[in-house]
């Protein structure tokens, strides 16, 4: 069965970092970050492609990093400088379809964890 399991979320002072973590039961050909705040659509973070492209939202680029751990499966996504409008419920997401460039689209993503809150303080 597909398992995506989120963890490292947390509460952090703006300017601070954070380490989220999602372990995979399976290999996927694409998979992503994503988060959603109260009252707001659920939108991408960042994501990741077979083919080792990485795409970024514009409001975390410079500031985050996704990565792939190959042996374990498990997606990474390394907050840096956060702000509090990364406040966010933030989700693991994955798909099995073929991707040359990642995507940020929740649309494009079958298999879902069940989430890890960020809160970011000021």
């Amino acid at each position: 069965q597909v398992q995506l399991v989120e963890s490292g979320g947390g509460s952090v002072q703006a300017g601070g970092s954070l380490r989220l973590s999602c372990a995979a039961s399976e290999y996927f050909g694409m998979m992503g970050w994503f988060r959603q705040a109260p009252g707001k659509e659920r939108e991408g973070v960042a994501a990741w492609s077979m083919y080792d492209f990485t795409s970024y939202a514009d409001s975390v680029q410079g500031r985050f990093t996704i990565s792939r751990d190959t042996a374990t499966n498990t997606l990474s996504l390394q907050m840096s400088n956060l702000k509090p409008e990364d406040t966010a419920m933030y989700y693991c997401a994955a798909s099995h379809r073929g991707a040359v460039y990642p995507t940020t689209r929740p649309s494009d993503f079958e298999h879902w964890g069940q989430g890890t809150q960020v809160t970011v303080s000021s």
